[in-house]
């Protein structure tokens, strides 16, 4: 009822209505995306009166992806917590696109992802390069010395995680044109089980440097550097453009690249978005 009086006061018809289903129309659409817009601008509005003078203060929800979550949060939350005991820490760990719906929404205030993203409304700073490392089992011939070259990697062997995940994006389009090539091994739903497969002889796969540390204790597995130019990935933090917080979120990235030991003076960070 109430969307057929809103459909009745702007003179469009919101909805297609079908036997035991509906579907939003053109202007539907166009209206839905509108008003989450204007409920983003309501939350930073809050933000705003919440947050004005106290840098990290308060309710923060960050957004993460899974290959950071495990690697980066163990390093960086015990520090953050330490120089900002008024701040309060949501966490939401998901898949780059739904982080960044999310986020648009105003669901999130700040997201730590791959770079780039490719929206004009977002705001976004690099904080590191986290190169790729190719895993591979121990018994692999190859010395632990030896420069890997994407055309030495073969895609019927290569271990990737499950669609949706931006790793398993950057792996193919470092090692493979088709994307859609079929011979692109197995799929999994985090990179620890990924590793154990990798362990057991199952394949090979790509593991970003950020996770080596944890991700690579197996005595059976062993890493490759790849030769220049290395693959990698850009690590830095997204929000809006119409959040007031843009302080805080500089700040939250000052403490990330210090927790995780990259030596990125803060005028640099803040000239990056300045």
């Amino acid at each position: 009822m109430q969307i057929r009086e809103l459909e009745k006061f702007l003179g469009a018809d919101l909805v297609e209505r079908r036997h035991g289903d509906v579907a939003l129309t053109e202007i539907g659409l166009e209206v839905a995306r509108r008003g989450e817009m204007l409920l983003a601008a309501s939350r930073d509005l809050v933000d705003v009166a919440r947050h004005h003078g106290k840098v990290l203060s308060g309710r923060l929800k960050l957004g993460i992806i899974p290959t950071l979550a495990p690697y980066v949060l163990p390093k960086v939350l015990p520090t953050l917590t330490q120089l900002h005991p008024d701040l309060r820490i949501d966490l939401r760990e998901t898949q780059t696109d739904i982080l960044l719906g999310e986020l648009s929404r105003g669901e999130l205030d700040v997201v730590m992802l791959a770079l780039p993203v490719a929206d004009s409304e977002l705001e976004s700073i690099k904080l590191f390069d986290d190169p790729f490392l190719l895993a591979v089992p121990a018994t692999d011939p190859r010395p632990t010395t030896a420069k890997v070259l994407a055309e030495d990697i073969d895609p019927e062997h290569l271990i990737l995680l499950e669609e949706g995940h931006c790793l398993r994006d950057q792996a193919l389009a470092y090692c493979s044109s088709d994307r859609r090539s079929s011979g692109m091994g197995l799929g999994a739903t985090s990179l620890t089980t990924v590793m154990q497969m990798v362990a057991n002889g199952f394949g090979i796969t790509l593991v970003p440097q950020v996770a080596a540390d944890v991700e690579v204790r197996d005595e059976r597995v062993k890493l490759l550097r790849f030769a220049a130019p290395q693959p990698g990935r850009a690590v830095g933090l997204v929000w809006r453009q119409t959040s007031p917080r843009k302080i805080d979120f500089i700040t939250l990235g000052e403490i990330v690249t210090q927790a995780l030991g990259f030596a990125k003076p803060k005028a640099k960070l803040r000239a990056a978005v300045g």
